[in-house]
């Protein structure tokens, strides 16, 4: 299977089979949709010391698994605050968009400043060693025997999920920059802080990735943090991290789509079931 979520071509981005969604084969996946959005917001406006600190993706819309197109328009582009607009497109009409800060860098403010001290932290390097090549994610529940396995059945339970991963590549053949990378992985906030015993039934209608910096490296890890959900909407944070630590935070917010649920339990990850 070729390994990325596009190809570009004359006609736009062209979805590959990684493309495809849990929820549907016709459809294109959260991670996809989120990434091409960033990257055309990084490459139009991320450059003279600004650095992404916040996007924001709305899913309003289903977006087919059919060549998609991006367009970016400057909002403001101040001394030290840069903010830009995308949108997704197909057939000329918008099926998501996106909101993206970027921020001038500079020193530290003096004095000490809380954090939380319980942090999330990779796999051991003993069962999963550093690397930049793509590989087998890695899944982690509380409730697992061993906190950590490649074998994602094994952690359809009732506890906090955690994954760590190396983002596959948006565009074939291209490796996707640390923000990229992070918001192909930030966008699995949903199945984090969504998934329980009896698998997902909530899909997200957005993405807000806060990030304090980039991540270092290719491998980047996420934790849900927190789960909270009333009468078919919920809302849920996860933490990124990498070797380093942690670098930034997601949220999103989803609806209800019990009538498709995503069971995990058999074992088959959601790109295969996807593609079945």
């Amino acid at each position: 299977m070729r390994l990325g979520f596009f190809e570009e071509t004359a006609l736009g981005f062209e979805p590959l089979p990684f493309a495809a969604s849990a929820w549907s084969p016709d459809m294109i996946n959260g991670p996809a949709i989120c990434g091409l959005l960033a990257q055309a917001l990084e490459r139009e406006h991320g450059r003279d010391g600004f650095v992404p600190a916040r996007l924001t993706v709305d899913l309003f819309r289903p977006t087919r698994r059919q060549p998609v197109q991006v367009v970016t328009e400057s909002v403001r582009d101040g001394r030290r605050i840069r903010v830009a607009d995308a949108a997704l497109m197909q057939d000329g009409v918008d099926v998501a968009r996106a909101t993206a800060v970027f921020l001038k860098k500079s020193v530290q403010p003096p004095g000490e400043l809380w954090t939380r001290q319980d942090q999330p932290a990779p796999p051991p390097v003993e069962i999963s060693p550093p690397t930049d090549l793509p590989r087998a994610p890695m899944w982690g529940s509380d409730a697992h025997a061993d906190g950590w396995s490649t074998r994602i059945g094994e952690h359809q339970n009732g506890s906090r999920k955690r994954t760590w991963q190396v983002p596959m590549s948006l565009i074939e053949g291209q490796t996707p920059s640390a923000f990229v990378g992070a918001t192909i992985i930030g966008e699995g906030t949903s199945m984090m802080t969504n998934w329980g015993s009896a698998g997902i039934g909530f899909i997200n209608t957005d993405l807000t990735l806060a990030l304090a910096r980039p991540a270092v490296g290719t491998e980047i890890g996420l934790e849900a943090d927190m789960h909270i959900s009333a009468e078919g909407v919920a809302v849920g944070t996860a933490i990124l991290f990498d070797r380093h630590g942690s670098f930034g935070t997601c949220v999103v917010t989803a609806l209800s789509n019990a009538e498709r649920q995503v069971d995990f339990s058999n074992g088959v990850d959601h790109i295969e079931a996807a593609n079945r």
